[in-house]
Parts: structure tokens; C-alpha cells; sequence
């Protein structure tokens, strides 16, 4: 292994410090929602095409120094106007990424609609052919959108006391605030100990009157969407308002205005004091990074000879269970309290002297996972808390045997209910609805709400377990990966899960990201509407690949035909059927791009009046993909599954 001396590795921090304040210091999100408003467009290199250029690029430029952009090209009916407006509190060079990306996004997403208007969590960019803030109350129902938290307050009216004049106050500040920044952000006491964090902001072109206006459309629409709710987002392209009960700005204080230049004292030149500082600032600032640099990497090289030093002694002693307690539980793993068995190892049923059914998963000694790592991986599932995650309750070392103890699941898997026309008749539509939004929900907490963004990598029927009231907890994560909140993206050489369920990207270059797992729930969903597993669709006399015939199907609208025939569906039921069809097409599009996220997923799934997107050809879309049935072909589902150190939960991508 080479050896950095102090030199080395102090020119190796220098050059990081070089690259990272080049580069925004904050990775920009997906974007949640945008519009393209259908009812005109335009052909390439037409005159509005090239004025629409013209004001984008320009946009770029045209700053008013507290994150609002407007530019226009052109005149009459082919002139274009665009806007851009960035949340109060994020830095300029955030805003200017935000805005990049939006442009790209924008004229991707809306090809040929001279209106179109894209929402990100740190800014919004519109663009039009006609007036591109119309004063009337059309232009914000046009424009609207909204988010909110699952989670609900209890005492509903009491949370609202609190709400309703919190935001009124914030919506004063706001209207308040001048021609370059009309912007309000502030916390408040809220029931149950809470903290409510609140934000308000409007175009800053509006006078105190319109963004008044644009503000109380804006709270009046929380009260029909979002009532009790423990945070929500009304966006529109005037204004847009936020609240929730956790601390979600990026910097405490708002951007300020232009600064005026100050006159410098007679006798004093502003000129090389300002070259002094913009010298001495980043060469200090240089100099101490490439020493926090060189005391992380010495302070690491002490570490690894030493034992653990990560895990927390109290969180380990509390999720600590006795190993012969569990030993007996099981009936020392008897074949008859066995679940299941897979690559990982075996799982038992137990029976705790309290009597408390527990789950108990059996790790393979082959799995090569040491105790550090084990432990850190333990104490990681635990803290994620979903009521769509099964829990874990404990674990238990000794020797080579590692154990996993999560609670007990009644109703075992959602393949043995799916996936057998018995059981599959206790599932109407209402239930299996209920478990294709339960397990999205739980999706979008790991890719977006937990501590840190989690990748399933193996969501299938199988690790959907479903508790006595039929409410599905995603399992299993010994496959998962981990990123940093501020990490989109990664690249493997060991390939793991289970093939039927992995996108494209990912079994031929091993890449992954959310959309990974995005694309798993589109087929997971369509199993769960077939009743019938993806790569072998059975229809009359013929066998095929499920992408393929969903895809056929929806093109030709004949989806009534692959409807599990155990469903027995109502006609009312059937547009709702349908429009979730839509949405599982639209998870497993072969563009990894084209994918929408969780979010996007959860919000179309909960909301009938949004409009799809027309999905394009699924991954592995077979044009002839039908054949006979064999009695003697046995169809399996092959896993590929690594015990190394790629399938570790507690390996965070860097």
C-alpha cells in the first residue's frame, strides 16, 4: 500500500478544497412535480423556439442579486418570458444549480409547450409565450401543487389554533418585505412539544396587495388538502408557503439584499483591501482544511488498530438479546418453528416467555460479516422506524451465530397470497390498493425521510410481509445500501437481488440508485393486480413476460384482460385499476430518467385528478415474447445474492 507523506496529502487537500468551491456545496434533489400546459406549442427552430433559447440562456445572467431571475426575447405572439425564483435561504450558488437544472429539465420534460412551469424544493422556473404573472386567481389554480406529511396531529383543532395565526404573521412579513425579497421564515411552540417551522414566499415583482392575495389563496388551500397534517408544501409559480415540525432551512437567516458599496475612508484603497481579503480568506481557509484533512486520515489509521470505537455501549446493551433465550424461543431451531430459508440463512418462528411471537433470522457463518459490522448493522435497521418496515427488536451474538430478532409477521408473505389462487380470493381490491400504497410509503421513507437515503436493492413479493390486519412491512434489508442524504447515485461490480425485478442500468453496468428500486415496485405492482408472477405471465394457452403484455395491453386498452380473475372488479373500481396499471408503467420505463420518484409515485397514487405522463417501452419489452405452456417446464426465479461486503446495509457509498 503507498504511503502519503505530509506533503503529498496536504497537496491532495488542497486540490479537494480546489474542486469542492467550484462545485454548489449541496447536491440539488429530483424535482417533486412540473407542468406543461398542452394548449399551445411550437416546432423546432421556429422563431418562438429560438426566442425561448434565447430568454433561457439570458435568465442565467439576469439575477436581482436575491434569487429572482426574469428575461424575455422577442415580440408579439412569439415573444418568450421566463422566471425563475429561488427559496429565500438558499445560497447563491445553490440557486444558480437549481436553476441549470431546471432549464435542462424543463425543455426535456415539456419538448414542444410554450408554457411549461417546473417545481424543485429550492426553486420554481416558468417560461410563456404570454404574460408570465396574469393578476387573477387563474394564473394560481393554473400553476398549483402541493405535498404534504402522512402523518397526522391527534388534537387536529388544536395544532390548527397554533397554524392559522402563525402563518397570518408570516404572511404579513412576507407581503412586507420590498421590491428584491418579499420573504418570511420563523418557528413557533406547537402541540405535543413540537416545533412548527414556517416559510413564505412571493414573486418580488408583486406589490404588498398581490402577494397578500397570493398567500391567502395559498393557506386557504391547506385546510381542504392538508388539514392536521405534520407539514405540507402549497407551490404555486406567485408564491408558494411551507410548513413542518422539523428544522428543514438552509441557512437561519434570509438572503439580504444587494449590498450598496461602502465608501471607503479617505486616504484607504477599497480596491487592494478587498484583494487582501479575497487572498488571505481562502488561503487560510485552505490551509485548514488540508489540516482537518490530515487529522481525519491519522485519526482513522489510530482507529483501525483499535476495537470498535463506532458503536454506541448503550444502544448495543439495550437491543442485545440473550443468545439461549432465543434458542429456546425457537425450540433450539427446530425444523417445525421454521419460516423460511433463503441465501442469507433460515428464519423461526419463536415464542418469548412473555408470550411474544417473535421472528428470528438465522444469519449463514458463512456470510463473512465480523462483529463490528454486524452490530453497526443492527443498530442501524433499528432506528428505522416505518409503520410499513418491520420492526427489528434485537439481535444476538455469540461465537459465529448471529441473530436477528423482528417482530412476528402473521400473515407471513405477499406471495403466498398472490401468487395462490386460494388465498388470492381474500384479497379484493380494497386490500390490495391498501398494500401497494402501504409499500410505496415505505419507500419513499428510505429513499427521502430517513436518516440517510436507503436503497432496497431486493423488493419483491416475497420481502413484502403483511401483519393480522393485512398491512404490508417491507423486510429484509440484507441487501440494501446506504447513501448520504447529499448521494444520488452508485456503481457496483457484484451484482445482488433477484433477476425479474432489477432494471437494466443495473444488471448490465451495476448501477443503482433510488430509481433501482423505483422500478422494482412497478413490477411488484402489476404482480400484485395480475396475481401472477413477472416472467411468466400465463394468458390462455401462452406464457409471457408481464412488462411485455402490461405494455401491449395499455397500448391496445384491453388491461381489463390481465386483471387478476380473482378480483372480481366492480366497475367503479376498474378506472382506478387502470390508472394504477398506468403507474406501474411508468416505474419500469427502460430510461432510468424517465422513472418518477417515490414521492412522484405516492402523489399519483393518492391523487386521482393529477394527469400521467404517457409512458414509454418498459425495460425488456418482449415483441414476441409469447409461447406455450409446457407441463414439463418449471419456471424459477433465480437470486443472485453476494455475502460480502457489497450486502452489508452498513456499507455507506462514498
Amino acid at each position: 500500500m503507498r504511503i502519503l507523506t505530509g506533503n503529498t496529502l496536504l497537496l491532495f487537500c488542497l486540490n479537494i478544497f480546489i474542486y469542492l468551491i467550484n462545485f454548489p456545496i449541496k447536491a440539488q434533489p429530483q424535482y417533486p412535480y412540473h407542468i406543461c400546459h398542452n394548449e399551445t406549442t411550437y416546432t423546432p427552430n421556429s422563431l418562438y423556439s429560438r426566442n425561448l433559447d434565447t430568454a433561457l440562456t439570458s435568465l442565467q445572467t439576469n439575477n436581482s442579486g436575491s434569487g429572482y431571475y426574469n428575461s424575455s426575447a422577442g415580440q408579439g405572439t412569439d415573444a418568450a418570458n421566463a422566471i425563475c425564483l429561488c427559496r429565500g435561504d438558499v445560497e447563491l450558488n445553490m440557486c444558480q444549480t437549481c436553476l441549470r437544472d431546471s432549464i435542462y429539465r424543463l425543455r426535456q420534460t415539456c419538448p414542444n409547450q410554450t408554457q411549461a412551469i417546473i417545481y424543485y424544493e429550492y426553486c420554481l422556473l416558468k417560461y410563456s409565450n404570454g404574460p408570465i404573472l396574469e393578476n387573477n386567481n387563474n394564473d394560481m389554480s393554473r400553476d398549483f401543487f402541493f405535498l404534504y406529511n402522512f402523518n397526522t396531529f391527534t388534537d387536529k383543532e388544536q395544532f390548527n389554533g397554533v397554524l392559522e395565526p402563525f402563518m397570518n404573521k408570516l404572511r404579513g412579513e412576507a407581503a412586507a418585505g420590498g421590491s428584491m425579497l418579499k420573504f418570511a421564515m420563523e418557528d413557533t411552540s406547537g402541540p405535543d412539544s413540537n416545533t412548527i417551522y414556517g416559510l413564505m414566499q412571493c414573486i418580488p415583482t408583486l406589490s404588498e396587495a398581490q402577494c397578500d392575495d397570493c398567500l391567502e389563496y395559498a393557506i386557504n388551500q391547506l385546510s381542504l388538502c392538508c388539514n392536521g397534517r405534520y407539514g405540507a408544501v402549497i407551490l404555486m409559480a406567485r408564491c408558494n408557503i411551507r410548513y413542518e415540525i422539523y428544522e428543514y432551512y438552509i441557512n437561519s437567516r434570509t438572503l439580504p439584499p444587494p449590498s450598496q458599496p461602502v465608501p471607503s475612508p479617505p486616504g484607504k484603497k477599497s480596491s487592494s483591501s478587498r484583494t487582501i481579503i479575497l487572498v488571505i480568506i481562502p488561503t487560510v481557509s485552505a490551509i485548514l482544511i488540508a489540516c482537518i484533512c490530515i487529522f481525519i486520515v491519522l485519526k482513522r489509521k489510530k482507529n483501525r488498530v483499535k476495537k470498535d470505537n463506532t458503536v454506541d455501549i448503550s444502544t448495543i446493551e439495550s437491543l442485545q438479546c440473550n443468545f439461549e433465550t432465543i434458542k429456546a424461543a425457537t425450540n433450539d431451531f427446530s425444523e417445525s418453528n421454521k419460516l423460511g430459508e433463503g441465501g442469507f440463512g433460515s428464519v423461526y418462528k419463536g415464542n418469548l416467555q412473555n408470550g411474544q411471537e417473535i421472528a428470528v433470522k438465522r444469519l449463514s457463518k458463512e456470510s463473512g460479516q465480523g462483529e463490528i459490522e454486524f452490530k453497526n448493522e443492527a443498530m442501524l435497521v433499528a432506528k428505522l422506524q416505518h409503520r410499513n418496515l418491520v420492526r427489528l427488536l434485537g439481535f444476538s451474538l455469540e461465537g459465529t451465530e448471529r441473530l436477528l430478532i423482528y417482530e412476528f409477521m402473521p400473515n407471513a408473505s405477499l406471495d403466498h397470497f398472490i401468487f395462490d389462487p386460494t388465498k388470492g380470493a381474500l384479497l379484493d381490491w380494497n386490500k390490495r390498493n391498501k398494500i401497494i400504497k402501504g409499500v410505496a410509503r415505505g419507500l419513499l421513507y428510505l429513499h427521502e425521510d430517513s436518516r440517510l437515503r436507503i436503497i432496497h436493492r431486493d423488493l419483491k413479493a416475497s420481502n413484502v410481509l403483511l401483519d393480522e390486519e393485512m398491512n404490508p412491512k417491507i423486510a429484509d434489508f440484507g441487501m440494501a445500501r446506504l447513501f448520504n442524504l447529499q448521494e444520488t447515485h452508485g456503481q457496483t461490480n457484484r451484482i445482488v437481488g433477484t433477476f425479474g425485478y432489477m432494471p437494466p442500468e443495473y444488471i448490465m453496468h451495476g448501477q443503482f440508485s433510488v430509481k433501482l428500486d423505483v422500478f422494482s415496485f412497478g413490477v411488484l405492482l402489476l404482480e400484485i393486480i395480475t396475481g401472477q408472477k413477472n416472467y411468466c405471465f400465463k394468458i390462455d394457452e401462452r406464457v409471457e413476460f408481464l412488462l411485455s403484455y402490461a405494455w401491449r395491453s395499455w397500448r391496445h386498452e384491453t388491461t381489463s384482460n390481465m386483471i387478476d380473475p380473482t378480483l372480481m372488479v366492480e366497475s367503479s373500481s376498474l378506472q382506478e385499476i387502470n390508472r394504477t396499471i398506468h403507474i406501474g408503467l411508468l416505474c419500469v420505463q427502460s430510461n432510468v430518467d424517465e422513472r418518477p420518484t417515490m414521492a412522484s409515485v405516492v402523489l399519483m397514487l393518492n391523487s386521482l385528478s393529477l394527469t400521467l405522463q404517457i409512458p414509454s417501452e418498459p425495460a425488456f419489452f418482449m415483441r414476441s415474447a409469447a409461447r406455450k405452456i409446457s407441463g414439463s417446464e418449471n419456471y424459477s426465479q433465480t437470486s443472485s445474492y453476494s455475502s460480502g461486503k457489497d450486502s452489508s446495509i452498513s456499507d455507506i457509498v462514498a
